[in-house]
């Protein structure tokens, strides 16, 4: 009879082997009992329900139930969930915390990817690429080579707006760099932006000196649509929006009428709504960049969220703390 706690996943079957390739998977269960061809998709399902009554870990991802009291009732014998994604909420309910059971994501791993798509779009926006393929492309000419005013990146002013673990990792990512990064976060203090090496600004006066503006706020009621018609006016022309957080904290409506004026560029790899119906203006307008949510884990470095979890049960299993802990209390102002 093995020794190891039981552990159960709960996600997309699919997910399974692209978050736990072999050998990812062997390292997990050199600290837990799991069986990946058994993955819990409706607790109601009475295998699921047979397993879950001596699951002790639940091993969650994209695509887990919700895990409200009846099916936490169900698993008497559970202590931790470990998250091998991103933000909890989907499933995660305030329940799970009240019963003493530790709750861990993989964030920090997945904000690795999205921090260097934000920081390649960054260098690549400040050489005005993006916008000078498609020109040659429509107009299948080159001006050749010459001195071209008005782009480059020395000195060039960029506005993180959010310091989240994505928006601290993009900061970090910068300072190799001859740019000017800042700030804007209502729970930053100017000593902690100061440890962080940058100014902290209002979001106004960001919005109003920054030449590239990346957004890395979580969705919250009070962020929706935080970047309106009234802000992206502030910016100034030539500048340009990433957005690799959600598309809700955008109004679309107007950026797609700043975009129409030729007034900002625009990289998006999140839109809203998501997908973009196939009528959107953004596939087709001058100074629009889409992507289809990219940013984040993806192909290869999804076995890195697997290994987040790995480490966190052993972590859990020799009497460690958790290093990727999720707090109920700051989860309300989480992604």
């Amino acid at each position: 009879m093995s020794q190891r706690p039981q552990a159960l996943f709960a996600m997309t079957a699919e997910n399974v082997p692209q978050v736990f390739p072999p050998e990812v998977l062997a390292r997990l269960r050199e600290s837990v009992d799991i069986d990946p061809a058994l993955v819990a998709r409706d607790f109601a399902d009475p295998g699921v329900r047979e397993a879950l009554a001596r699951t002790e870990i639940l091993v969650t991802g994209w695509g887990c139930p919700r895990l409200d009291e009846a099916v936490l009732d169900a698993a008497p014998r559970l202590r931790a969930v470990l998250h091998s994604a991103g933000s909890v909420k989907s499933f995660a309910t305030p329940e799970i915390w009240r019963r003493g059971i530790a709750v861990s994501s993989a964030a920090a791993a997945n904000a690795l990817p999205v921090a260097e798509y934000t920081l390649a779009m960054i260098l690549l926006a400040g050489k005005d690429v993006l916008v000078a393929r498609d020109r040659m492309r429509a107009t299948r000419t080159s001006s050749g080579w010459g001195v071209v005013p008005g782009i480059g990146n020395y000195g060039r002013r960029v506005g993180v707006i959010g310091a989240s673990r994505i928006g601290r990792r993009v900061l970090e990512l910068l300072r190799p760099f001859d740019l000017r990064p800042a700030l804007t976060d209502p729970y930053v203090d100017e000593v902690e932006a100061a440890a962080l090496g940058v100014p902290l600004l209002p979001l106004d006066d960001l919005l109003r000196t920054s030449d590239i503006v990346t957004v890395h706020a979580p969705e919250t009621p009070e962020t929706h649509h935080m970047i309106g018609r009234r802000e992206l006016a502030l910016m100034p022309d030539g500048a340009v929006l990433i957005n690799t957080a959600r598309g809700a904290l955008v109004d679309h409506d107007a950026l797609v009428a700043e975009l129409r004026a030729g007034r900002l560029t625009a990289i998006l790899d999140v839109t809203d709504p998501e997908p973009l119906p196939a009528d959107s203006p953004l596939y087709d307008l001058p100074g629009a960049f889409v992507t289809p949510h990219l940013a984040g884990s993806q192909g290869n470095e999804l076995a890195r969220l697997g290994l987040t979890v790995a480490e966190e049960a052993e972590r859990l299993l020799t009497g460690g703390k958790l290093a990727y802990a999720v707090d109920l209390a700051a989860l309300e102002r989480a992604a």
